[in-house]
């Protein structure tokens, strides 16, 4: 056996799909084996692989024992000549392998081996070679100074930014999205350390090579795609936590003991300040909206406040202090409490949230005024005058975030992106029938063809003109069909139109999703919805009052749609079964959906099949999972729309 690839999985199915359909394309005339290990995964992940990839050695664990123990379990049973740890959130380029193998072949003394890396918008990631993390190193990657002089071979040394990323070089350093070691090398060093569960273990196994008297190298003749998903988000404490603890076991280990002890004494200052900074900057972003919006309030209730009682009295000071100190801020926080429990400070920003929170708040102090003693009432019209006011500073100041591009604060989030889809007649179609079941929110600008001699009209160019038809088009995103371009095509077109500012997204031969841009675990860069849309109460809501609406309005105007309907028998008698509940205008296709647990619901009149066009995915499964995932009333609409005369 020459080669043994171990991926760990963890709850990226779609991702681990066309990882692993790149490694089989990449292992053809290879003698290898791939070996997974699912932590307990509950996105259907094991199935998947069960069902698509029967050639694969599964490992399907009960519960999640960590990155470097379910490494081990495989480790310790792989054959290969070489072994390589590969993550599942990559993708491989066909010749990949056989460029590590032939490097490694030819240099004897490489124990471990990392290739070239980009991230999904072709953008080189400075990870694929690093330095040791000494205690000075290591200050300059936590301070920040790194970014200052990212080519200083001292400064810069944990990145090792002053080799140039298109060098083969030794390194120290070896990435664990992809680490190809020689299994003598590890049968000599032993496996992955397990007291780390998460990060560190990739520079403990990489600094054990180099002990063992072997080199790393870096090699980026060979190239992956990495979408740099992590289990952890980066800006939460627990990745802060568990990746300097990480640094703390390592220097512990393998440092002297006063090297260790002032190495973990910066690491600890290290944790405290980032836990510091975070918790002032949610505490920042929580409140600095609501405080300014209390601010704003009180400024302009004061200004009304005054002209109302110079109107009134024609005196300034007609009203008392405790009516300017207490009562008006009083007021105020009943208003924003309102908002706040009508999803007024919900992001993004949604108008009718706010109304809808000041109206009621307005109401409930109107309500309050009457049941005050008469002394106590100072002015009805104030109120409603401070509300008017509210509305309008609210507004005013979330117009000011937009028009400073503050992030969730755009009046317009839905503003369509314009996209291109790249591959041969039969797979662009495919791809954008996928585009119209999900239901994404894009302008279509064309077909383009991979291939340079068509001359069809049904493309509106060429993959050489790509660059011309993005900037001609004003093109956001670029969508590649990986069945008629291979990796290598994809990484190098992403490479050559990294100054276009586009995305790019990968969409999997015979699957219904698409992959991109940069992050594994953000649902703009996976088009398939998080799973069980449909269950939440709110949809659920909405989905009983659009067949309720839909079948009064199908009564009220049965004289003229009767007439028009194919199946006249049963018009009558489905509108009746939608308004008793007994079922949905819009329900699943006929098959079983057990496999993926989707929320019940009732039983359909019509169901996401009846919204397929040609070259649309037609597995009942698949179409279903589609339609909880991505669950909106304008669906149900298009689909009874479509079928009307069916009814």
């Amino acid at each position: 056996m020459k080669l043994s690839i171990v991926i760990v999985n963890y709850n990226v199915k779609f991702f681990l799909e066309q990882c692993l359909v790149s490694v089989f394309e990449a292992t053809k005339n290879i003698e290898s084996e791939v070996w997974v290990v699912d932590n307990n995964s509950v996105d259907g992940s094991i199935g998947m692989v069960r069902e698509k990839f029967p050639q694969v050695h599964l490992i399907a664990n009960t519960d999640n024992p960590g990155f470097s123990k379910a490494n081990n379990q495989a480790l310790r049973q792989v054959t290969g000549e070489y072994v390589l740890l590969l993550n599942p959130d990559t993708l491989v380029e066909k010749d990949t392998f056989q460029k590590c193998i032939d490097f490694m072949n030819e240099h004897p003394d490489c124990g471990g081996l990392g290739v070239k890396m980009i991230n999904g918008e072709g953008r080189y990631l400075p990870e694929s070679k690093r330095g040791f993390p000494t205690p000075e190193v290591s200050f300059y990657k936590i301070s920040g100074l790194i970014k200052l002089f990212p080519k200083s071979k001292r400064i810069a040394r944990y990145y090792m930014g002053h080799l140039s990323e298109d060098e083969t070089n030794e390194i120290e350093i070896l990435p664990g999205a992809y680490l190809m070691i020689r299994k003598t090398v590890m049968d000599k060093i032993g496996l992955l350390d397990e007291t780390f569960f998460m990060y560190g273990e990739d520079i403990d196994f990489s600094y054990r090579i180099l002990l063992g008297g072997y080199k790393n190298y870096y090699l980026p003749s060979a190239r992956i795609i990495h979408y740099k998903g992590e289990s952890t988000k980066k800006g939460s404490m627990n990745y802060v936590y568990t990746f300097y603890n990480a640094m703390v076991i390592f220097a512990q280990k393998h440092l002297s003991q006063s090297n260790a002890q002032i190495f973990t004494f910066f690491i600890k200052i290290a944790i405290w300040l980032r836990a510091s900074l975070a918790f002032m900057k949610r505490m920042v972003n929580s409140i600095i909206v609501p405080l300014l919006d209390f601010v704003f309030i009180y400024l302009g209730f004061l200004a009304i406040k005054n002209v109302w009682a110079t109107h009134k009295a024609d005196n300034i000071n007609y009203y008392p202090q405790e009516y300017t100190y207490f009562v008006i801020p009083l007021y105020i926080i009943i208003w924003l409490a309102c908002m706040f429990f009508y999803g007024g400070y919900r992001k993004p920003v949604k108008l009718g949230r706010i109304f809808k929170g000041l109206f009621v708040g307005t109401c409930a102090l109107l309500v309050f005024y009457s049941l005050l003693d008469e002394s106590q009432r100072y002015s009805r019209a104030l109120i409603l005058l401070g509300s008017i006011w509210s509305a309008i500073s609210v507004i005013g100041l979330r117009g000011i975030l937009h028009l400073l591009n503050v992030k969730n604060y755009n009046f317009f989030p839905d503003k369509r992106k314009s996209y291109l889809i790249v591959g041969d007649k039969e797979e662009t179609t495919r791809v954008g029938n996928l585009f119209q079941t999900v239901g994404i929110h894009a302008n279509f600008v064309g077909f383009v063809s991979n291939n340079t001699n068509t001359t069809d009209s049904y493309f509106i160019g060429n993959i050489n003109q790509l660059v011309e038809l993005i900037r001609f088009y004003k093109t956001d995103e670029v969508i590649f069909c990986s069945k008629n371009l291979s990796t290598e095509e994809i990484i190098s077109h992403m490479a050559n139109l990294q100054s276009a500012n586009v995305e790019y997204k990968i969409a999997p031969h015979e699957t219904e999703f698409i992959i991109g841009t940069n992050t594994i675990h953000s649902t703009e860069d996976l088009y398939t919805v998080s799973i069980n849309t449909l269950s939440s109460t709110e949809n659920k809501r909405n989905k009983r009052i659009f067949d309720i609406s839909t079948a009064c309005a199908l009564l009220l105007t049965s004289p003229i749609i009767f007439w028009i309907q194919k199946n006249k028998r049963n018009f009558f008698r489905d509108c009746i079964y939608v308004l008793a509940g007994k079922r949905s205008w819009v329900g699943y296709c006929d098959g079983d959906n057990n496999e993926h647990k989707l929320p019940k619901i009732k039983k359909g009149i019509f169901s996401p099949k009846d919204m397929a066009t040609n070259g649309l995915p037609t597995n009942p499964q698949h179409l279903n999972l589609l339609y909880t995932k991505n669950y909106k009333v304008l669906t149900d609409l298009i689909i009874v729309l479509r079928n009307m005369r069916k009814i």
